[in-house]
């Protein structure tokens, strides 16, 4: 008897395999692009990121582009991406938008399924496997979903009542995530904000007794820091699972780390076990406070960026590839604020003014050398960095929220599903 592991009380009907075109069948409503008229067309995110809706654009614009009326609550495919879970449910909010013949649409069929439930079928790691079945080729555009083959999937479904219960408690939780994702790109706007504020100096804050600080210091950054090396270690030296010493690479820098780097926040990897570490000199690991500086990008929006390492707990840490180090000289910085400067507007376009190089930019330790630093004093850098790194930590605080949703999200769908 076919039943998924957990399910809701109340439902104990065996669930049946049906194939695809047997409970949903494909709508096809072709558009008569008229040369004037507005049309806005929707896209689909892989990994099950829903619909998005892009600028509006006059027929004349969409040229011999074959477009479809989209039809709310349809099950829809992006043929290109089906293979990354490129899959959603229309809903009201994309009636009268149109969808590019890439996106085939699909109703239920006599009651027999609900959209929302294959979507969440399809969401699992059977459904991804059911979807890469479907999609014959190589890698990349050339593994297009071919629709007959997707007509015939097998799927395993339980009357529609289960279907429905199941789908609604999974839209609860997906309502949840989009208030947290919310919640946070707000954070991170306001954050970005004061952060911008503070630094062009708009806004000032004051000492605990409301006393306005001392004007700020101009310094240039090779004044106040020295350089350090770093280390040869490529991502192919690194590990995620265990190991003595743990590695900065400069693709974290540019992607996954804010202003600071908190050890026992994020996932830092391991150099793996099997290379020689003992040749790095004392000096080269990284010290509280140390900023992490990123050497080379592709683009200017993330040549010099930088951390701070901060909280290391006698960890071990070395800086890798691509970047070098830079270390308070004399004690001017307060711990936290480093960070917080060295992604300040004024700072970063003298970095973009800097930087070297046409396909890979560069920033060397003697260009960086030559930056204007704008530093307040001691006691305002704690100020700021308390204030910034407060709102850091309730940006920190909702992450963690997504990431644990998450995971109980693909806990259940790995449970709820035949």
């Amino acid at each position: 008897m076919r039943k998924p592991n957990l399910r809701f009380a109340g439902f104990e009907d065996e669930w049946k395999e049906s194939e695809i075109k047997n409970v949903l069948r494909k709508i096809s409503r072709p558009v008569k692009v008229a040369s004037t008229s507005e049309y806005r067309q929707i896209g689909i995110r892989s990994h099950g990121n829903g619909i998005f809706h892009k600028a509006q654009v006059t027929g004349a614009a969409l040229g011999d582009k074959r477009v479809f009326w989209v039809e709310p609550n349809a099950l829809v495919v992006n043929i290109v991406f089906a293979w990354e879970q490129a899959v959603a449910v229309t809903t009201e909010r994309e009636k009268g938008m149109v969808a590019s013949h890439r996106f085939p649409m699909y109703v239920a069929k006599e009651s027999r399924a609900e959209p929302e439930f294959v979507l969440r079928l399809f969401l699992t790691g059977k459904g991804k496997k059911l979807l890469e079945l479907a999609s014959p080729g190589g890698a990349g555009r050339n593994k297009t979903l071919g629709q007959k083959e997707f007509e015939s999937l097998k799927i395993v479904l339980p009357p529609p009542p289960e279907q429905r219960k199941v789908a609604q408690f999974l839209s609860v939780l997906d309502q949840r995530t989009t208030e947290l994702r919310r919640k946070l790109e707000l954070l991170e706007a306001y954050a970005g904000e004061m952060a911008r504020r503070i630094f062009a100096r708009e806004v000032r804050l004051t000492d605990e007794a409301g006393n306005d600080f001392p004007e700020w210091e101009r310094r240039k950054f090779g004044d106040v820091f020295d350089f350090y090396g770093n280390n040869s270690f490529s991502r192919d030296c690194l590990t995620y699972e265990s190991g003595s010493v743990r590695h900065i690479h400069y693709g974290d820098i540019h992607s996954n780390y804010r202003s600071a780097l908190r050890i026992e926040r994020e996932n830092v990897p391991f150099v793996r076990p099997e290379f020689d570490v003992s040749r790095v000199p004392p000096e080269n690991y990284c010290r509280e406070g140390d900023l992490v500086i990123a050497d080379a990008s592709e683009d200017y929006d993330d040549v010099g960026k930088s951390i701070e390492i901060l909280n290391l707990s006698g960890e071990q840490v070395l800086a890798g590839l691509h970047t070098f180090i830079a270390r308070d000289r004399d004690a001017a910085f307060a711990n936290g604020f480093k960070g917080y400067l060295m992604r300040s507007e004024s700072v970063r376009c003298q970095i973009k003014t800097l930087a070297t190089g046409v396909s890979v930019l560069g920033i060397s330790k003697s260009n960086l050398a030559k930056v204007d630093l704008c530093i307040p004093s001691r006691d305002e850098q704690v100020r700021i960095a308390c204030f910034l790194g407060a709102i850091d930590d309730k940006i920190f605080a909702i992450k963690e929220q997504l990431r644990n949703l998450a995971r109980y999200k693909q806990g259940l769908l790995s449970e709820m599903f035949v």
